[in-house]
C-alpha cells in the first residue's frame, strides 16, 4: 500500500455505492426526503422514458394501436364536419401513442389504418374508397405518409436509444459494483492516494493487516508503521516513481503491528495519469508475505542444519536426472566428500569407479532402476588419487507408467570405517591363534590339575588306611593304655575319618568336571520323587511335607543332573531337620525372565552377606556343631550348573529357609 506522508484530521467521503446513486432507476423518493413525491407529469414522463415495447407480444401493441386509430378518427368525425380540413390531425396524435406504446410496427399500423379511414370517411364521396380529385388525395396521403414515417421513426429511434443508454447505465452501475466490491472485499490491501499524500480510499484488509482501525490510520505517518531499515529504500522508489522514472515499483518491506509484531508486506504501487500524462492519483496493493517469510528462514534454518550434518556425518545429498543421466548434488555438499564437481554425468562417475566394483554398481543400478531390489550399496571411488570406500542409497520417483525419472539419494564417506573394520578382522584373525594358543595351554593345565587331584586324592587313601589301622589295632590290644592314651587315639581315628571324607569330596569333584557331558532328555519330577523318598527312609522318625511339581523336564546329563539334585535336596533336608513343620518343594520358576527349576525348603537358611562363600568347595556357613557337613555339596552343584552352560542363584534369609534357581541350557541370546 502507498505509504500516506500527510496527516488529515478526517477521511474523504467514500465514493457513493452504484445502487445509490440517482439516476435513471432510483426510486420517485430520492429527491426531497422522504414521503417526497415528483408531479404526476414529472412521473409520466419517466415511465414513458422507460417503456420498453419489445417486453409486450406484437399483437397485443397492434390491438392497442388499432383501438386508438378507431378511437382518433371516431374522435375527429365526432369534433367536425367532414368538409372541415386538418383530416389528419387526430390520426397523427394516434400514430404517436401507438409507436410510443407498441414501438415502429405498431405506430405505421396506426397510420396505415388511419389513412384507410380517412379516405373512406372523411374524403368525397363518402364511405367509399373513390376520389373527386386523385391528384390532390394523392399528394395529401404521401404527405401525410411521409410525415407520419418521420414521426414513428423518431420515436422508435429515441426508444431504442433509450433502451441502449438504460443498458449502458446498467452496465455502468454493475461494473461499478464489482470494482467497488473488489477494492473493499479483497483479500489484500488496497488503496487510492492523491499525488500529495491524501487518502482516497483505503479498504479494510489493509487495516486489519497494520491492526489499526480506518480513523486512526489517518492520524500516523506511514513512517509510524514502516521498520526504519526498510523506510529509505520506500521513500527513494516513490520519489522515482513520482518524477516518472518508472511507472510502478514493487518491493517487499515490513510494517510494525500495533501490537508491535513485525508483519511483511509485498508492497506494489503503480502511478495512474490523465490523459494529457498529468500524474492523476497512486494505486497500491500490499499483501501478508509473513508466513512465506517464516517458510523461507525455517528453509534457510533447515539448509544450515543440513550443511552442517553434511559436514559433521561426510555425507553428501544428490539427485539425478535419468533421461539426461546426469548427477547433481545438493547444497553444495560435493565439497564435504571431496567430489572432483558439483555435477557430473554418469560416465564421469563410472570412470572414477574402482574397475572391480563397476559391475556390481551396473547391475544393482540397473535392477533398482527397474524396481526390483532397492538401491543400497557399497564400493570405491577414485579421489584425489586415491580409492575411498562410499555408501550410497536411493529412492525413485515414477511416473504414472511406473517407470523412474528420477532418483534422490545420499553417499556416506566410510573410508574409515571400512579400514577399521579390516583392522578389526585382521586384529579378530591374530586373536582368535592366541585365544586358541591359550585355550589349548589351559585346557591341558586343567587336565592336568584335574589329574592331580586325582592322583593326589587317589594316593592318601593307603596313608590313610594305614593310620587307622595301626589305631584300630592299638585300641583293641587295650593292656597297658591309659585313659588319655585312649583319648588320643579316638581323636586320630576321628581326624584320619574326616581326611578321608575330604579324599571323597575331591574325587567327587574331580568325577564331576571330567568326562564327556551327554544331554539327554530327563524327567527332574521323578527323578526329585525318587530322592526324596529315599531320604525319608533314611529318617523315618521325620515328619517332612514335599511336593514335586509333575512334569519338570529338560535336556542334560542324567548322571550329573542326579547329583545336583541329590546335593540339592539333602541340604533342604538337613537343614530343615529343626523345623517342626518342615516343607520341600521342587517347582517351575523364573529367573531374570529365563524358565528356570527351583528348591525350596522352610529350614535353617543363611545370611546373603556371607553368599560369597555359598559354592566354594569345603566353605560352610554354619558351624559343625549345628550341622554336619563338608561344603562340597552346592560346590558340586555349581560345577554341574557351569558344565550345563546354565544359571544358578540362591536366595535366603536367617530361619526363613533357603530357594535355589538353576537352569540346564544356556540363556538364549537376544
Amino acid at each position: 500500500m502507498l505509504d500516506d506522508r500527510a496527516h488529515h484530521p478526517t477521511m474523504p467521503p467514500r465514493t457513493p455505492h452504484p445502487d445509490s446513486m440517482p439516476g435513471i432507476d432510483a426510486p420517485a423518493t430520492d429527491f426531497g426526503g422522504p414521503g417526497y413525491r415528483r408531479p404526476w407529469p414529472v412521473r409520466l414522463g419517466r415511465v414513458l422514458m422507460q417503456w420498453r415495447p419489445d417486453k409486450h407480444p406484437l399483437w397485443l401493441r397492434l390491438l392497442v394501436a388499432l383501438v386508438l386509430t378507431l378511437l382518433a378518427a371516431w374522435l375527429r368525425m365526432a369534433l367536425a364536419p367532414a368538409e372541415s380540413g386538418g383530416r389528419f390531425i387526430t390520426l397523427s396524435l394516434a400514430a404517436a401513442l401507438s409507436a410510443l406504446y407498441g414501438g415502429f410496427r405498431a405506430g405505421m399500423f396506426s397510420t396505415v389504418v388511419g389513412m384507410l379511414v380517412i379516405n373512406y370517411a372523411l374524403v368525397k364521396p363518402y364511405f367509399s374508397l373513390a376520389f373527386d380529385d386523385p391528384a390532390e388525395a394523392f399528394w395529401l396521403n404521401l404527405w401525410h405518409l411521409i410525415t407520419q414515417v418521420v414521426v414513428v421513426g423518431a420515436i422508435a429511434l429515441m426508444q431504442r436509444q433509450n433502451r441502449a443508454l438504460r443498458r449502458a447505465t446498467e452496465l455502468v452501475r454493475r461494473t461499478a459494483q464489482r470494482l467497488n466490491d473488489t477494492f473493499e472485499v479483497s483479500a489484500v490491501g488496497m488503496a487510492h492516494s492523491h499525488i500529495d499524500g491524501r487518502w482516497i480510499r483505503v479498504n479494510r484488509t489493509y487495516c486489519e493487516l497494520i491492526g489499526y482501525t480506518e480513523a486512526e490510520l489517518l492520524q500516523t505517518r506511514f513512517e509510524d508503521f514502516t521498520h526504519p531499515d526498510d523506510l529509505a529504500v520506500d521513500l527513494e522508489l516513490l520519489q522515482r516513481t513520482l518524477r516518472g522514472d518508472i511507472d510502478h515499483y514493487s518491493i517487499e518491506k515490513r510494517y510494525l503491528h500495533r501490537s508491535g509484531r513485525v508483519v511483511w508486506v509485498q508492497l506494489t504501487v503503480a502511478l495512474v495519469r490523465q490523459s494529457d500524462g498529468a500524474p492523476d492519483y497512486l494505486i497500491a496493493v500490499v499483501q501478508d508475505i509473513s508466513h512465506i517469510k517464516s517458510v523461507e528462514q525455517a528453509l534457510r534454518t533447515t539448509e544450515r542444519l543440513l550443511n552442517q550434518s553434511h559436514v559433521m556425518a561426510g555425507m553428501a545429498s544428490w539427485q539425478a536426472d535419468l533421461r539426461s543421466r546426469r548427477f547433481l548434488t545438493l547444497s553444495g555438499s560435493h565439497v564435504v566428500l571431496d567430489l572432483p564437481a558439483a555435477e557430473l554425468q554418469a560416465e564421469e562417475l563410472r570412470a572414477i569407479t574402482h574397475p572391480d566394483d563397476l559391475p556390481m554398481v551396473d547391475r544393482t543400478w540397473a535392477a533398482a532402476v527397474k524396481g526390483l531390489l532397492p538401491y543400497n550399496i557399497e564400493y570405491r571411488l577414485r579421489i584425489r588419487d586415491e580409492y575411498r570406500w562410499f555408501s550410497v542409497r536411493a529412492e525413485f520417483e515414477r511416473d504414472a507408467a511406473g517407470h523412474a525419472i528420477r532418483a534422490l539419494g545420499v553417499t556416506l564417506d566410510i573410508t574409515a570405517r571400512k579400514q577399521a573394520e579390516l583392522e578389526i578382522r585382521q586384529l579378530n584373525a591374530t586373536l582368535e591363534e592366541r585365544i586358541r594358543e591359550r585355550t589349548q595351554a589351559l585346557q591341558a593345565a586343567y587336565d592336568e590339575l584335574e589329574s592331580y587331584s586325582y592322583a593326589v586324592a587317589h594316593d592318601l587313601r593307603s596313608p590313610l588306611r594305614i593310620i587307622n589301622g595301626f589305631a584300630s589295632a592299638v585300641v583293641e590290644d587295650e593292656d597297658g593304655l591309659t585313659a588319655a592314651g585312649r583319648q588320643h587315639l579316638d581323636r586320630i581315628m576321628l581326624a584320619s575319618k574326616k581326611m578321608g571324607e575330604l579324599i571323597d569330596g575331591l574325587l567327587k569333584l574331580s568325577q564331576v568336571s571330567r568326562g564327556e557331558l551327554l544331554r539327554q532328555p530327563v524327567n527332574l519330577s521323578d527323578m526329585a520323587q525318587r530322592l526324596l523318598c529315599e531320604l525319608s527312609a533314611t529318617e523315618p522318625e521325620r515328619l517332612v511335607h514335599w511336593e514335586v511339581e509333575p512334569g519338570l523336564q529338560a535336556l542334560a546329563d542324567p548322571p550329573l543332573v542326579e547329583a545336583l539334585l541329590q546335593n540339592l535336596l539333602h541340604n533342604a533336608w538337613k537343614y530343615s531337620a529343626r523345623t517342626p513343620q518342615a516343607r520341600i518343594r521342587v517347582t517351575l520358576d523364573s529367573l531374570d525372565g529365563v524358565r528356570a527349576f527351583c528348591v525350596s525348603d522352610n529350614g535353617a537358611g543363611f545370611d546373603m552377606g556371607r553368599a560369597a562363600k555359598l559354592f566354594q568347595p569345603f566353605q560352610r556357613l554354619h558351624g559343625p556343631n549345628e550341622f554336619v557337613g563338608l561344603g562340597i555339596g552346592l560346590a558340586t552343584v555349581r560345577r554341574i550348573v557351569v558344565r550345563h552352560g546354565g544359571l544358578l542363584k540362591a536366595e535366603s534369609a536367617p530361619g526363613q529357609g533357603a530357594k535355589f534357581w538353576f537352569t540346564l541350557q544356556p540363556p538364549l541370546q537376544r
